[in-house]
């Protein structure tokens, strides 16, 4: 057998065992999706340090993300600033 007719022969077999897998593996009930229990609050701590619903965790993430994603965009910003040292900083690469 050479090798190619042993690579269609592992293909082959991987897919009739995945064949075989898939109706018992489908036929298997699915567990509903729940979202987790928020945090409780222990006892003295003030009102407003336990988020009371995922909305109120999310409005605070949210913010986050989005700064995140400004420095994604923050060369294109300073691009402006830096184009004049770029033939510079050529120069000083060519030089190392």
């Amino acid at each position: 057998m050479t090798k190619t007719q042993r690579m269609l022969a592992a293909f082959a077999l991987a897919g009739a065992a995945a064949g075989l897998a898939a109706p018992a593996a489908s036929a298997a009930p699915m567990a509903p999706i729940a979202l987790p229990d928020l945090p409780q609050a222990a006892p003295g701590m003030p009102e407003g340090a336990v988020p009371g619903s995922v909305q109120e965790i999310g409005d605070k993430v949210i913010p986050g993300v989005n700064q995140l994603s400004q420095l994604t965009d923050l060369p294109n910003q300073l691009w402006p600033v830096l184009a004049p040292a770029a033939p510079v900083v050529g120069l000083l690469e060519g030089v190392q």
